[in-house]
């Protein structure tokens, strides 16, 4: 698969995202900047604007070419953007050896997308941004390409 993110994949990327300039540590205490960037973090010293969205573009790289080398089924561009923002949020490891894609290259998509609900906790408690995020992405991968 070759498939790339859309704008409206990276609009929900910055959604949930939003962006930081001074290095904060997230949820699970993971040191964290600009747009859920967790790579090269120094705590106490902010970043420019430029380089969160640089870091926004390769991190979102990341978790395209993941999603292109793990999936062997075939895509709308709808369910592709979920799962790369999926990615982005989880990470590539954590997707690569998920049940969701185990699922979704036996060609049953619905249960791959029901899959994303178990993905909203953080140090096993539910979060709320999680689960929001989740369902967006299920909106998401379940709407019909025009």
């Amino acid at each position: 698969m070759n498939m790339q993110y859309s704008k409206d994949g990276l609009s929900l990327t910055e959604q949930f995202e939003s962006c930081r300039l001074m290095p904060y540590l997230d949820g699970g205490g993971v040191p964290t900047n600009g747009w859920g960037n967790t790579r090269k973090v120094v705590m106490g010293c902010a970043i420019t604007q430029e380089q969160a969205d640089a870091d926004l573009i390769a991190n979102v790289a990341g978790a395209v070419q993941c999603v292109n080398d793990t999936v062997t089924v075939e895509l709308s561009q709808h369910q592709f953007d979920a799962l790369v923002d999926f990615t982005f949020n989880c990470g590539c490891n954590a997707f690569s050896d998920s049940t969701l894609l185990k699922k979704l290259n036996a060609g049953d998509l619905d249960g791959a997308c029901t899959e994303l609900d178990r993905w909203c906790h953080d140090n096993g408690k539910v979060v709320a941004g999680l689960a929001r995020r989740r369902d967006a992405e299920q909106a998401l991968f379940q709407e019909r390409d025009a």
